[in-house]
């Protein structure tokens, strides 16, 4: 299982940082070789079900996650959005947390564990390094873009 805490900060108002960051089909775009559909109607609320497939032809695998907590932020207060990750290769979960930062800037939490079945525990420390960086690109590329 690899565990890892991505922060950032970002020159934008509470609500329109999770705007990007939870527009989920956005996600698709910003990660290589993943398209993300979202499989239940809109509005995202806590049951909403999406899943990312990730990978090219008969290498490709679904990731299929389910909100489990969608608390979106006011311009005070801060939003978290818990995934759970039920996917028949990736299993665990992930936390997007934005709160008030420094400076008028929103600070981002992205914590997340990650596990791929049938990936033995010695490859941890090379799974998180490979999340970490695929996911911090994708997380400074949400927050950059409108």
């Amino acid at each position: 299982m690899a565990t890892f805490l991505l922060e950032r900060t970002a020159p934008l108002p509470l609500p329109e940082a999770w705007h990007r960051l939870t527009d989920w089909p956005r996600h698709g775009e910003v990660v290589p070789m993943t398209r993300v559909t979202v499989t239940t109607p809109p509005p995202t609320h806590e049951g909403t079900v999406l899943v990312a497939r990730s990978g090219i032809g008969p290498f490709a695998f679904a990731d299929r996650m389910e909100v489990t907590v969608w608390q979106p932020p006011t311009d005070d207060t801060p939003g978290l959005c818990r995934l759970e990750k039920r996917g028949r290769v990736v299993r665990g979960w992930a936390e997007i947390e934005v709160r008030p930062g420094p400076g008028g800037r929103t600070r981002v939490l992205w914590r997340e564990e990650l596990r791929l079945r049938l990936l033995p525990g010695m490859f941890d420390p090379v799974l998180e390094q490979a999340a970490r960086a695929v996911f911090g690109r994708a997380v400074n590329r949400l927050l950059r873009r409108p």
